[in-house]
């Protein structure tokens, strides 16, 4: 994994219980290293246990992030990426027929966050985020090489086995305090629904990160790239790091410093040059499809303006209460108060027809004692709401307010809920935000645009900062993030005719 935001951490701290029951039922299982050809017996799971694991995984990867939606964008990340499958180890000869056999799956997700990673079984994936910031193609193949690499080498199956022994109970007692105050109230939320996607927070060794630059090398040059450029993107993750204040991101902790696989992919890419013509860069190819690339927040899948939170693709709006954090996320919003006291969330109900028949499905789950439920409104929309209380594992009596909305033919269900305690402290604030829901009329909403990369030329030899000049600070893009994105200092000399990125 390459690099993730704060908000990433957020949703994908803990394990799923269908990945550690699966990891603690394989126990130890022993199987060829696709790499070595050695027998090993410090996998996890089975070659056919991890390609079930990831196909069941994807889906909640995909709920959680979202699919970028450009076909020819992911047309593109495809056939590079199974161009470089086409060099692994899995299609060397001598492997188990799983392998041999197995499809690899590539998506563009829509998040702005610098990331890559992959799911065991052949699932990788790249944010639209990490695009913004590649400067040619080469690097790219590199960083799906690398993925790749995590799959090949079975990364994941490893990185379980190892830690499933010393943290088992622990990790088991986590999931069994999962109720609504279990633990973090953020993380519990957000994890609702996106189980699967905690194995993306398996740490691997530095090991596993070395063999894979190793491999995303190895692949990019038998692919016929210079593998040599990807050292850049190292770079870029470096300044990104230095840029928000830490020399090593957090996320980053388990790899090596960025400056060291820097020197690491140059010395790398040097021992291939004999052997292979490793001539493609590939920027032109690369920045056709960063051309209109999405940066950024998509304000049409939501966003919040003056404590109102807005979705212009669905049409609707209410209030934000005053000190509630808001996370959107591609199935839900989620509203946090900075003392995580208290939740809010919203969600569609896939389940219901109508608003009546939520609230009655609600009404009749374990552990829950209705206190009081009834019709409501929510801006001319019929609505139904339930209040009730329950107990969580740590014995803290919780109580909250469902309240379901009818909605252009769906069913839109809020839920607040705290402490008994603490519920009168709140009340308000759930009724108010989910009597508020209304329909979206404001053009000026409806129309709302995201930020786009454009690639432009110079015109003539230039400093960096005086080409971009026009173009800092017009869309909340500064000038030391237009030259990372471009991989340039910022006081550096352009040549004429040299393609670069802006944000418009």
């Amino acid at each position: 994994m390459y690099f993730k935001s704060f908000a990433s951490k957020i949703a994908l701290t803990r394990f799923a219980a269908v990945l550690l029951f699966a990891a603690f039922a394989a126990g130890c299982t022993s199987s060829i290293n696709p790499i070595s050809g050695r027998k090993s017996f410090g996998y996890a799971w089975t070659p056919a246990e991890e390609v079930q694991i990831g196909r069941e995984s994807d889906g909640a990867v995909v709920a959680q992030y979202g699919l970028y939606d450009n076909p020819k964008t992911t047309a593109y990340i495809d056939s590079l990426g199974q161009a470089l499958v086409k060099v692994s180890h899995f299609r060397r000869g001598g492997v188990d027929p799983v392998w041999a056999n197995m499809t690899f799956h590539f998506r563009v997700l829509d998040s702005p966050v610098v990331n890559a990673f992959a799911l065991p079984g052949g699932y990788v994936y790249v944010t639209r985020g990490l695009l913004a910031y590649m400067e040619n193609e080469a690097q790219l193949a590199v960083v799906l090489g690398h993925e790749i690499g995590h799959v090949v080498g079975r990364h994941g199956s490893q990185a379980t086995r190892k830690q499933q022994f010393g943290m088992g109970a622990l990790l088991l007692g986590a999931l069994g305090s999962q109720a609504v105050f279990g633990g973090n109230a953020a993380e519990n939320v957000l994890t609702m629904g996106s189980q699967a996607t905690e194995l993306l927070f398996l740490k691997y060794g530095r090991d596993a990160e070395t063999e894979s630059d190793q491999l995303g090398v190895e692949y990019a040059a038998m692919t016929g790239y210079d593998a040599s450029q990807g050292a850049a993107f190292f770079r870029s993750l470096k300044r990104m790091g230095e840029q928000s204040g830490q020399s090593l991101p957090s996320l980053l902790s388990s790899h090596p410093d960025p400056g060291d696989r820097e020197a690491f992919i140059q010395q790398r890419s040097a021992r291939y040059t004999a052997e292979y013509q490793m001539n493609k860069v590939g920027q032109g190819s690369l920045y056709r499809h960063v051309q209109g690339l999405v940066y950024g927040e998509d304000p049409r899948q939501g966003f919040v303006q003056n404590n109102m939170f807005h979705h212009p693709q669905m049409k609707f709006a209410f209030p934000v209460p005053r000190g509630f954090q808001t996370i959107n996320q591609p199935t839900r919003v989620v509203m946090i108060t900075d003392n995580q006291e208290a939740i809010l969330y919203m969600e569609v109900d896939s389940k219901s027809k109508t608003s009546r028949e939520a609230a009655e499905a609600f009404k009749k789950q374990e552990g829950i004692t209705v206190v009081e439920s009834g019709i409501g409104q929510s801006a001319g929309f019929s609505a139904n709401y339930v209040i009730a209380e329950g107990t969580d594992q740590n014995g803290t009596v919780l109580k909250l307010r469902a309240h379901f909305i009818d909605f252009d033919g769906m069913v839109f269900a809020f839920t607040g809920l705290t402490s008994k305690e603490k519920y009168a402290d709140y009340a308000v604030d759930f009724a108010n935000t989910m009597q508020g829901f209304r329909r979206e009329t404001d053009p000026s909403i409806l129309n709302k645009q995201p930020n786009r990369v454009e690639v432009k030329k110079a015109a003539n030899n230039n400093r960096f900062d005086a080409l971009v000049a026009p173009y800092v600070g017009t869309k909340g893009v500064d000038l030391i993030t237009l030259a990372i994105m471009n991989q340039v200092e910022s006081a550096q000399q352009i040549t004429k005719s040299t393609a670069y990125k802006i944000v418009q």
